[in-house]
């Protein structure tokens, strides 16, 4: 019997065409599914591609007996319950590397959202108004940038901030130096969150990361500086977050990501005026669907036909 494959949050078409083609999978001919028809699903899915939308519980494998591998179309794999795979005997993998630049790129434009005010400013001017001196912004050049976590994308974003002149101090308890000569390691969390004038955060979600960004450091930050998250909700403790930009104790932020997704619709964080809010969009672009796609569909190709697992993502 072939192996069932569902792709349940979505895949880039021309790369679910290609994985429909494949004809040693029984492919589920939409490339999205709602939660109750994934349920309806379960008990014949051989193997399952998911991004942030589903979740992976235990409730979920135990109605899934065919089930033999996930693959997160994404980097993080928060959403998935490992330890509950391992018990099964189900394998996950992520697409380390295909959502990258996107995520970076989103940083950055959250810096500059920010830092620049233009979100706001649109705002009022298809409202009507012309409010030129409301919306003074400040520079990114020359800036000092905190980057918390220095993996892949926080790299990219630093090398990217490289045409603003500025200098980056970074946290990353796996890494002691860097080969980019305007970037240092700090010496602890505290560190950049003192003195930086933009902090953005890179880091997984994992029990040493989450609720790492207390409310002491949030306090701490500079009067004028910046706060970016595209990475994992969970990481910022939210309510103080709130606080601490309600009562303009920093410049502003930009948020990616949520603590709950969707970020519920009465949610305090949505009546902020300087906060920024994107709907977890910091790997949509149709360049990274593709790359994330592509990568999920030689993923299931080696599982299945040649019993080949890249890239496996353990408890």
């Amino acid at each position: 019997m072939k192996p069932f494959i569902v792709v349940s949050d979505g895949m880039d078409k021309d790369v679910f065409e290609t994985l429909k083609a494949v004809g040693e999978f029984e492919v589920y001919p939409e490339p999205k599914v709602s939660q109750d028809k994934l349920a309806e699903l379960l008990p014949k899915i051989s193997g399952l591609v998911i991004r942030s939308a589903t979740t992976v519980t235990a409730d979920l494998l135990e109605k899934a007996p065919e089930l033999k591998y996930v693959i997160r179309a994404g980097e993080g794999t928060d959403n998935i319950d490992k330890k509950s795979c391992e018990a099964k005997g189900v394998k996950v993998s992520n697409t380390p590397g295909a959502n990258n630049n996107s995520a970076a790129e989103h940083a950055i434009a959250l810096m500059m959202t920010v830092l620049r005010q233009t979100a706001w400013a649109h705002t009022t001017m298809v409202g009507g108004a012309w409010d030129k001196n409301k919306f003074t912004g400040i520079e990114l050049w020359k800036k000092k940038i905190g980057v918390v976590g220095f993996g892949r994308i926080g790299q990219i974003v630093a090398k990217r901030l490289a045409g603003f002149e500025v200098e980056v101090k970074f946290f990353d308890p796996f890494l002691e130096t860097s080969d980019i000569p305007y970037a240092s390691k700090a010496k602890d969390l505290k560190e950049v969150f003192e003195t930086c004038d933009i902090v953005t955060l890179h880091t997984p979600l994992m029990d040493a990361t989450k609720g790492m960004v207390t409310r002491e450091l949030l306090e701490s930050m500079k009067p004028d500086s910046v706060l970016v998250n595209a990475s994992r909700g969970g990481i910022v403790d939210e309510e103080a977050l709130y606080d601490v930009l309600s009562n303009k104790k920093i410049r502003g932020a930009g948020f990616d990501v949520f603590a709950t997704e969707p970020l519920e619709a009465d949610s305090k964080l949505r009546k902020l005026d300087n906060l920024i809010l994107t709907p977890h969009l910091g790997a949509s672009t149709e360049e990274a669907q593709i790359r994330v796609g592509e990568m999920a569909v030689h993923q299931l190709q080696e599982f299945f036909l040649n019993n080949n697992l890249l890239y496996e993502v353990k408890a």
